[in-house]
């Protein structure tokens, strides 16, 4: 070609690399055409793809990657896989040149020795040509491993003179790093039980350096078969297998602290307790930073990142040693994997150094920040664990010390990991639950002491799931409040239960009085906006008096709520809503915050009635009940009392003033069709 024709053929393969950076689904397999195209054009001197791989390497991200969508990043990933893939292609079509030129120079040594003077003058010319000319090494040696003769190729790739290679044994050549399938090939082609092999192998130059080549050694023959010469081809791979430690470097580290990174950690862990690894043991330590959200919504990410490599920094200087593994495998997560551990308190010495080491503080431009860290800890036989199990085991563990207050580690449990998994189940399947009609409503009545009549009924609701059975609320309130489903199943039962209570109301139960019922209130429905709009709809829609409706808030919800939290609840009782203050007593008994709640009635925990079960009663008790009854009539509010279980205990609750009461001495819970039996 001409300069601009050549000129005109690159601008064309950088179109090829363009597009394939800037592809939506990219594929590396653009770069391999190049590199063939490369070969084509007969861009094969031995400094071509250097240069070429280091002009990609520094302008192609930089100047061609305007455009794409893409960070800095990507670009520079895509690039890299490019320049892997220009490689690959460039050799692999070098090589296959290559070859053709060792056959028609094989062919052209063996025509020789039978053809006349002329020929075999001619035939060596050509040889020299391609043996010195060629841009692979290309050596000679005789059947004792003498080398006999070298390119020029060969001796530049290997810095040394002719005459110095000439001098050598193939044997001399060997290196730290050669394979145990090198030299046993080898011995195999000089016996003539093969006729050629291919190897990476590398060689040590007098520089120090190593060369890491693509080796091919073929065995020639006489016209009797019998074995004359061996024939080595050497293709420099330097920069290659560079490029691929640092893609393979990229690949499983992680980029911001330069610590193994998720897929690293998981081969090691995956490794270690493969069957037949020879490992008895292994340990894990789970670790998460207590509160590093507040320092990126606080301070800014930088100030987080800077954060998180000092805390990488430390944990491994804490975690030096063999069989030791630190990684980073997302966001404020780390992992300290410990391989064959002595013993497994060496693994929580292990989690307790990693905490001492975060113990001082850090500083990030000049703040001192505190670092502290929850740590889950997983030790056991390999044989009886697998990479997921663990990972799985130790993050639940973790949480479970960060459940308890963090800056500290625990033990995994397997009753624990189990109450955890049963959960998570459970908070999957809720939706699914509400939706399929998994949810039932049970009724326990409230009896009046003064006549022992009912007065009404509290509903309480149970998830009758396809594989645990029937649960209660105990089971999966929390879970519906912490996922916000408590908000659709509050609203169903309300819905529910008022539709029951006006059923109750038709078939006459409860005589000329009507019927109280009592609803639950969870603290997120205390905040819903819609509580008051949906509460009046409901009982509306089913023609209930709001005064037949009493809904229950725990003491704790009700006395942290501040005055715009309550005002939902005082507009319910300006109409006639019913509040209870549920489980009175178990939280801040703050009494003197009840003048501003908008209660009308106390439920006693069972707690303060426990004692009047004995006879006598325990009189401390006897006293204690009695100044709360007098101090809530004093307020105008009623007193239920939850819990009552015998009949001594009724009647001291009655003597003692209470207005009504519920519990298994008048009735369980029970569907409402039973409701009329507690008459």
């Amino acid at each position: 070609m001409t300069r601009d024709e050549f000129e005109a053929h690159l601008v064309g393969l950088t179109g090829v690399l363009t597009d394939a950076l800037h592809a939506r689904h990219f594929s590396p397999e653009a770069g391999r055409h190049v590199g063939e195209a490369l070969v084509d054009a007969h861009c094969t001197t031995a400094e071509a793809l250097p240069r070429i791989l280091g002009i990609i390497d520094a302008y192609l991200p930089l100047y061609c990657g305007a455009g794409s969508g893409l960070d800095t990043e990507e670009l520079r990933v895509r690039s890299g896989r490019l320049q892997h893939a220009i490689a690959s292609g460039y050799a692999a079509s070098l090589q296959q040149r290559t070859r053709c030129e060792q056959e028609a120079l094989s062919r052209a040594t063996l025509s020789a020795q039978a053809a006349v003077a002329r020929a075999l003058h001619e035939s060596e010319t050509r040889f020299r040509a391609v043996f010195e000319d060629a841009a692979v090494g290309i050596g000679i040696a005789d059947m004792d491993g003498h080398i006999m003769d070298t390119n020029r190729a060969m001796n530049r790739m290997l810095g040394i003179a002719e005459h110095q290679v000439r001098a050598s044994n193939i044997a001399d050549w060997t290196h730290p790093d050669d394979g145990p399938e090198v030299w046993r090939m080898q011995a195999e082609l000089r016996r003539g039980e093969r006729d050629h092999y291919q190897v990476e192998k590398p060689y040590q130059r007098l520089d120090g350096t190593s060369l890491w080549t693509n080796l091919t050694v073929s065995l020639l023959r006489d016209a009797d078969a019998k074995p004359q010469y061996m024939l080595a081809m050497v293709e420099d791979i330097t920069e290659r297998r560079l490029l691929n430690l640092r893609l393979r470097y990229q690949a499983t580290h992680d980029a911001l602290t330069e610590l193994p990174n998720r897929a690293m950690f998981f081969e090691r862990l995956e490794q270690a307790v493969a069957p037949g690894g020879g490992k008895p043991r292994v340990g894990l330590c789970y670790l998460d930073l207590d509160g590093f959200k507040a320092v990126n919504d606080s301070l800014g990410h930088a100030v987080g990142d800077r954060l998180l490599i000092a805390v990488g920094e430390r944990l491994s200087r804490c975690a030096a040693g063999p069989g030791r593994l630190i990684a980073r495998i997302g966001g404020d997560e780390f992992v300290a994997l410990y391989v064959d551990p002595p013993s497994r308190t060496a693994v929580t010495d292990l989690a307790q150094a990693l905490l001492d080491e975060l113990a001082a503080p850090v500083e990030v431009d000049g703040r001192e920040l505190m670092v502290r860290a929850s740590i889950g800890v997983v030790e056991g036989p390999t044989a009886e664990l697998n990479a997921n199990e663990i990972l799985r085991s130790a993050d639940i563990t973790m949480y479970r010390a960060k459940a308890d207050g963090g800056n500290r580690y625990a033990l995994a449990d397997p009753d624990s990991d189990a109450r955890a998994i049963s959960r998570h189940h459970l908070t999957h399947h809720l939706p699914a639950a509400l939706k399929g009609s998994e949810f039932f409503i049970e009724y326990q009545p409230l009896i009046r002491m003064e006549d022992g009549s009912l007065e009404g009924a509290e509903a309480l609701v149970r998830w009758s799931h396809p594989r645990h059975g029937v649960l209660g609320p105990d089971r999966f309130i929390p879970l519906a409040e912490h996922t916000g489903l408590i908000v659709p199943l509050g609203r169903w039962v309300l819905r529910e239960s008022v539709r029951q209570a006006c059923e109750w109301q038709v078939q006459g139960i409860g005589g000329s009085r009507p019927l109280r019922l009592n609803v639950n209130l969870s603290p997120r429905q205390l905040n819903h906006p819609d509580l008051v709009e949906e509460t009046v709809s409901v009982l509306d829609e089913f023609g209930l008096p709001p005064g037949s409706l009493c809904l229950e808030i725990t003491e704790s919800a009700m006395v942290r709520a501040d005055d715009h939290e309550l005002k939902p609840l005082r507009q319910l009782a300006d109409l006639g809503v019913g509040i209870a203050l549920d489980d009175f007593g178990t939280g801040y008994s703050n009494l003197a915050s009840l003048r501003r709640l908008p209660v009308t009635t106390l439920k006693l925990d069972r707690s303060f009635s426990e004692g009047l079960q004995q006879h006598p009663a325990d009189p401390v008790d006897m006293k204690i009940v009695e100044g709360i009854v007098s101090l809530a009539h004093a307020l105008e509010l009623s007193v239920t009392v939850e819990g009552v279980e015998t009949c001594n205990q009724a009647e001291r609750l009655r003597e003692l003033g209470c207005d009504s009461a519920q519990g298994w001495y008048y009735a369980r819970p029970g569907p409402p069709e039973r409701l009329p039996e507690a008459v």
